[in-house]
């Protein structure tokens, strides 16, 4: 430990998870040295079944990969606490994701005039990131099918998988009806007798995640090192540049870490509520914060969750995450966003888990005891269900300055934020469930919920990126705006939700950010060199 504190690295990437695994790995590749620091463990191959733990206690937390606290939020204007589910621990929250890495559409990206939000528009467009998608679906081993509604296809680097019948039935029912389906894009390795580990931590690697396609290929270079269960507890900088982090372990013992170039990549919750804390003469209102602009336009996607009895899946004890769908991505001038199958069949723990949901929001959330009383209700709500199968609309939220992160003085472990759901999100909402409930007419469909399901592992746009120093905190290589070697790689630099899950949008961009530090710094680049 003592020579790691020592030493100068060219950069200290802070987070282990999509963006900072990517953006360690590219850089490491290159031949530049790389420190990894990330608050929570390393918890190796060991399997854990949930990041889901219905405990408030830290420590318990922390030993299973989830972030130590409970989330603070007031959500319409109602402070309540919630998991979040976002992970601490090597891997990040992506040790626990679904592994569906989809592209966003080009419209999503490209900054063209009568953009439907005021605010949107990305400074990279959707062709100058191409390069950075073809690399990050290779380095993330991306298995399925073309979008049939892509005038330009992605090439999957895997081949497509073997479907099970129920689901094969049901893509041809959805072919009749008119619709697009095609096989959803999967960050995995499918082995033999490969248990499904969407979800929950993979034991065998097969799932493609920040650890297992970042941290470890980094790590295998030789050039890279990784110091788990320690916390960034502030980044000092000047006037123009950042100068160390000062760290502190889990035993309590303080770090000091320099290095070149620094990477923030703590998550669309934690890299905002970070800077919040940095405070110095040089940075009053927290790092980067000139313009007050840290912290703001946070979005999430809302998740509409909807049942599906496809009559076909007599035999089958479950299902797959393996349909995808974008005909109700853009109507009309709407953005609504992807549908795509669960993985899930509408079993007891998925009932209850959306029961809890909705307790922890409502007025009796206070009440935990209470809380217990819902697997009764659950229990019966599965028999009477059956094995339908379960999809997720994925809709897109738009930027809004109030809807923000907010950094508590006296606990640096609390991630706290205000979210109200606007008018016009309410409204999509409504049209893009009467268009999901069109889309699945021939066959009996329930939702899952009747209020808005925010999915709280999305958190995105806190530290958007952009060209206006005024109405961004990055600039468009995703450099700190007034700071020379502090960068920023997880979803916070996210102009816009768009209507996929964010990962492989994520991964791209930290790969395109890999490059640009590598020109900047000047080192000699890997075989191939840089994309652009």
């Amino acid at each position: 430990m003592d020579d790691i504190a020592a030493r100068l690295w060219d950069a200290i990437v802070i987070g282990t998870g999509m963006g900072g695994g990517s953006v360690g790995r590219r850089l490491a590749e290159q031949g530049l040295s790389v420190l990894f620091v990330e608050k929570g463990p390393d918890l190796g191959d060991q399997p854990v079944q949930s990041l889901a733990i219905d405990s408030s206690d830290r420590s318990a937390r922390l030993a299973h990969g989830a972030w130590p606290s409970l989330i603070s939020a007031r959500l319409d204007g109602t402070w309540c606490e919630l998991d979040g589910m976002i992970g601490a621990g090597v891997g990040g929250t992506s040790a626990f994701y679904a592994a569906t890495l989809e592209r966003p559409e080009p419209h999503d990206l490209d900054d063209t005039p009568g953009h439907p939000h005021p605010t949107g528009g990305w400074p990279v467009g959707y062709e100058a990131m191409r390069p950075w998608f073809e690399l990050a679906e290779r380095y993330f081993s991306i298995s399925g099918e073309a979008d049939p509604l892509d005038p330009v296809p992605a090439n999957l680097p895997a081949p497509p998988r073997a479907l099970p019948g129920s689901d094969a039935a049901l893509m041809e029912d959805l072919r009749r009806a008119g619709m697009h389906p095609y096989q959803t894009h999967m960050a995995a390795r499918f082995l033999p007798d490969c248990a499904n580990c969407f979800g929950q931590r993979c034991p065998r690697r097969c799932k493609m995640d920040g650890r297992s396609a970042g941290v470890l290929p980094a790590l295998a270079t030789g050039r890279a090192a990784l110091i788990d269960r320690c916390s960034v507890q502030r980044i000092e900088a000047d006037a123009t540049g950042v100068t160390a982090l000062h760290c502190r372990r889990d035993d309590g013992t303080a770090v000091t870490l320099r290095a070149r170039c620094y990477v923030l990549a703590a998550g669309g919750l934690g890299s905002p509520t970070l800077m919040l804390r940095s405070t110095s003469e040089h940075w009053p209102q927290g790092l980067g914060n000139r313009n007050d602009m840290v912290g703001r336009n946070l979005m999430f996607h809302l998740s509409e969750i909807i049942a599906i009895w496809a009559g076909r899946t007599k035999g089958e004890s479950g299902a797959s995450r393996s349909i995808s769908m974008r005909d109700l991505y853009s109507m009309q001038g709407e953005r609504f966003g992807t549908v795509q199958s669960m993985g899930l069949v509408a079993g007891y723990g998925e009932i209850l888990h959306a029961m809890n949901s909705r307790f922890d929001r409502s007025a009796l959330r206070r009440l935990r005891p209470l809380r217990m009383g819902l697997r009764v209700p659950a229990r019966i709500a599965a028999r009477v269900l059956g094995q339908a199968k379960l999809f997720v609309g994925v809709l897109e939220d738009l930027p809004y300055e109030t809807n923000r992160v907010l950094a508590d003085p006296q606990d640096p472990d609390r991630l706290t934020f205000h979210y109200d759901v606007s008018p016009e999100l309410h409204r999509r909402r409504a049209a893009f469930r009467q268009a999901m409930r069109q889309a699945f007419q021939p066959h009996r469909a329930l939702f899952m919920g009747q209020a808005p399901q925010l999915n709280f592992a999305h958190p995105c746009g806190t530290l958007r990126y952009g060209t206006d120093t005024a109405s961004s905190v990055l600039d468009p290589d995703c450099r700190v705006h007034g700071l020379s070697n502090l960068y920023v790689t997880d979803s916070s630099f996210m102009p816009t939700s768009n209507g996929v899950n964010p990962s492989l949008t994520i991964a791209a961009n930290a790969l395109r950010v890999a490059d640009r530090i590598a020109l900047t710094m000047r080192r000699p680049l890997a075989a191939g060199g840089a994309l652009g």
